[in-house]
């Protein structure tokens, strides 16, 4: 058979297989495309000097389109790439019309589509079911379980809102053997398994806060974490934008205590980080030139405000903290007149003046042009506290009065007569006095 006949038979197959895949990612419904059995003739995976293990393909929504996240898998490393969907889907088609890959597999909540090259060359396509069990294994809504439109509709939301989860670490990765998270073998070490959760679901805030900011093509990111501690996010948000983003990322942990520092600087070392560093310090005393983003967990009572300080002043697109220990604004706080029977317990007190702190924090984020969201996290090692403040930098600037307004409405009702991030923006003249 010659190329020409060739091509001509398999042009049907591979026709086929393409439709399948574009109505999988309209409908919302791809899982995952994975592209094995490289025979070379991609340029990139040619050059890259490890042999190519596999190709991982995931739908991703990046700045509201849809996109095709193309995670490239050798022995010591994975390079991921991101394409608008139809150029994604174009370049895929074009692999596989020059047999670049002798299989490609794309799975469904309900079914495994193969498309399979023979020896001679010659492509065929068959359609399965899905594995037990597939569309939790791979972290999504179980479509079987909705049925029909409805089970489409779960995917489609799940695709946006979960858009990074697939990016989330693998134990494999040789920070978590570092840091005790694995073992020698790269498996979960069962005490850890509680702080693997964390990790990972911070990455995936953290991965969400990118996506909806202006960095989200931005080739170079700086990230600053306060109060960095052993660094297991830290390491992560590195190992996350350098290994499977494939950015230029510079991360600094800033960290008080000596013993901890001295640890995390021995674990840069010997895994050769490039743009990681680790230093002992206070968020009151660092200056940095430029920052993209700061984080600050556990940072106690002020500190966390001195961070989000920073952030502002050095006009940080996203501010992730994670306080504790309000002590501030209690022993300021009016018990005003209907609330006076509530506010004689001292639990009560308590969570109010936590719910006041960062209540402020946010509306000053917001007056300071930051669309800002308080939730709830997963508590993190050394404190039961599981709040996240969550602040993404507004592309254009809007008026601030009404919410400057509010500040003052809610200081005078409670009689509340300085809050340190307030202070710390006047006195910089990022808001006015």
């Amino acid at each position: 058979m010659t190329d020409t006949d060739l091509a001509a038979f398999n042009a049907p197959h591979l026709a086929r297989f393409t439709t399948l895949l574009r109505e999988a990612m309209a409908a919302g419904r791809l899982l995952r495309l994975v592209l094995v059995g490289y025979q070379g003739g991609v340029g990139e995976a040619d050059a890259a000097g490890q042999p190519l293990q596999r190709v991982i393909v995931r739908a991703v929504v990046l700045r509201d389109e849809p996109h095709l996240s193309f995670v490239w898998r050798y022995p010591t490393k994975d390079i991921t790439k991101n394409l608008p969907a139809n150029e994604g889907v174009d370049a895929i088609l074009a692999w596989l019309q020059a047999g670049a890959f002798r299989n490609a597999h794309l799975h469904t909540p309900s079914e495994e589509v193969q498309l399979a090259f023979s020896k001679k060359g010659k492509a065929s396509v068959r359609i399965g079911k899905a594995a037990p069990g597939e569309a939790t294994a791979a972290g999504e809504p179980d479509a079987t379980a909705t049925g029909g439109a409805a089970g489409a509709a779960v995917h489609a939301a799940s695709a946006a809102h979960n858009r990074d989860k697939h990016r989330q670490l693998e134990l494999s990765r040789p920070f978590l053997r570092e840091l005790g998270v694995t073992d020698a073998q790269g498996h979960l070490i069962p005490a850890m398994s509680r702080k693997w959760k964390q990790i990972n679901k911070f990455v995936e805030v953290f991965a969400a806060a990118l996506g909806r900011s202006r960095l989200a093509d931005k080739p170079a990111v700086h990230v600053a974490d306060f109060g960095s501690g052993k660094g297991y996010l830290t390491f992560a948000v590195h190992d996350w934008l350098t290994n499977t983003l494939g950015r230029q990322a510079r991360v600094t942990g800033v960290e008080l205590r000596p013993d901890l520092v001295k640890l995390c600087q021995g674990v840069i070392q010997r895994l050769g980080l490039q743009g990681m560093a680790y230093e002992q310090g206070d968020v009151r005393d660092y200056h940095p030139s430029d920052l993209d983003v700061v984080i600050a967990l556990h940072a106690c009572d002020i500190a966390t405000d001195y961070a989000i300080h920073l952030g502002i002043r050095a006009g940080a697109e996203v501010i992730l903290c994670s306080p504790c220990c309000h002590k501030q604004i209690r022993p300021q706080l009016l018990s005003p007149h209907p609330l006076r029977p509530i506010l004689q317990h001292g639990i009560h007190l308590g969570q109010e003046a936590e719910m006041l702190t960062d209540g402020l924090r946010a509306l000053l984020l917001d007056a300071a042009g930051y669309d800002t969201q308080v939730f709830e996290f997963i508590s993190l090692e050394h404190t039961n506290k599981n709040k996240m403040i969550l602040a993404v930098k507004r592309a254009q600037p809007r008026p601030n009065d009404e919410v400057r307004a509010q500040i003052r409405e809610i200081k005078a009702f409670y009689g509340i007569r300085e809050q340190a991030l307030e202070s710390l923006l006047q006195a910089d003249g990022l808001l006015p006095a």
